[in-house]
């Protein structure tokens, strides 16, 4: 029986023009581990997100999550949580006042807003308007809004810009804790020696092709970093 909340991804393919964006791509995200969704800007990772999500048509493919599109979830915010790029916050709302705005679309109780504020640590900040955040507060108050619908699938596009040594911990702990509850987290980067730290399965583009997908561990097997491994895979597919 397929895993409830598995996102799979099966030939997918999109051309922007003379671009070939994706090609072919097939891999599949796990409930309960974080996975990395990793290359360099411009592999193709953001329109494949764009794909999952439904925010752009594929010519050919599939992006389903646990056996569904987005579209034909029933209640796809309190499914999905994504976070594909940074949000422009009304600068005179508080924090608190933006996710209440968001709960009250989303029809998340009242409850919830605290709770997402206090998985994020930004509860201190939660009365300070949001013009003043910095980016890496603006990245955690994203993510707080993703959280909102206590969603199973949680999906991330670069999620450690502006963040710190110490925000990136903090993120890393927070990823594996949701995993740990038996979530689907998917981590789009390009920082890979960051990424490293985060995740636990990798999947990996390369000018809009899947290079390989797999445990972490067995891509840096032989003790080279990640980085070194990419190198190594680009190098055999030139």
């Amino acid at each position: 029986m397929r895993p409830p909340h598995r996102l799979e991804i099966r030939g997918l393919t999109k051309r922007f023009g003379p671009v070939e964006a994706v090609t072919g791509l097939t891999f599949d995200v796990e409930p309960g581990r974080v996975t990395g969704f990793l290359g360099p800007n411009g592999s193709g990772k953001t329109t494949t997100l764009r794909m999952l999500l439904g925010l752009v048509a594929p010519d050919a493919g599939t992006a389903r999550i646990g056996g569904s599109d987005y579209r034909d979830l029933a209640a796809p915010a309190h499914t999905v949580g994504a976070v594909l790029e940074a949000s422009n916050f009304h600068p005179a709302r508080t924090g608190r006042d933006h996710l209440r705005v968001y709960a009250d679309m989303l029809g998340a109780p009242a409850a919830r807003v605290a709770d997402a504020l206090a998985l994020t640590g930004i509860a201190h900040a939660a009365d300070r308007r949001a013009g003043g955040y910095s980016t890496g507060m603006r990245q955690r108050l994203n993510l707080a809004t993703a959280l909102l619908g206590d969603p199973p699938v949680l999906i991330l596009d670069e999620p450690t810009n502006g963040l710190d040594p110490e925000g990136i911990a903090w993120l890393r702990r927070l990823l594996r804790d949701l995993a740990a509850e038996g979530r689907t987290v998917l981590v789009a980067s390009h920082v890979l020696a960051e990424a490293e730290q985060l995740v636990d399965d990798v999947v990996v583009m390369h000018r809009g092709r899947l290079l390989t997908a797999g445990p972490l561990s067995e891509l840096t097997t032989d003790a080279t970093g990640l980085e070194q491994a990419f190198l190594r895979l680009t190098g055999a597919a030139a």
